[in-house]
């Protein structure tokens, strides 16, 4: 025989609230960000290496070769370089430029032969 089912079995599960939904929602956009965010690393990694680059050769070409003015050196930046940053050493004859977080590069004035990157 069997026996009648318990009423403890019979209740139905407890539902999700929308508090909880909206929790499983915002964690599953947080991991997607941040599967998006290491997929794409190498790549931003990259270009921020190229763009500090040519910051720093652009730079140091602008006021050891030029000889213009350090704080106008940075109009010469392609658009699209707003986050690379640039600070020129006069007594050093240097030029480093970087991205927050990502890059940093510096070139030195070299006499006839013009400026160089410093390798790493």
């Amino acid at each position: 025989m069997t026996s009648p089912a318990s009423p403890s079995n019979s209740m139905p599960p407890p539902s999700r609230g929308p508090i909880a939904r909206w929790k499983l929602v915002t964690a599953g956009l947080a991991l997607v960000l941040l599967g998006y965010a290491i997929w794409q690393w190498p790549t931003w990694n990259a270009l921020a290496e190229t763009g500090a680059a040519y910051g720093a050769r652009m730079g140091c070409s602008c006021a050891f070769v030029q000889g213009r003015e350090a704080g106008l050196c940075e109009d010469d930046f392609e658009p699209g370089m707003e986050l690379v940053s640039l600070s020129i050493d006069e007594e050093e004859k240097t030029a480093t430029a970087s991205v927050p977080l990502l890059a940093s590069r510096t070139a030195t004035y070299a006499g006839a032969t013009g400026c160089l990157l410093d390798t790493d």
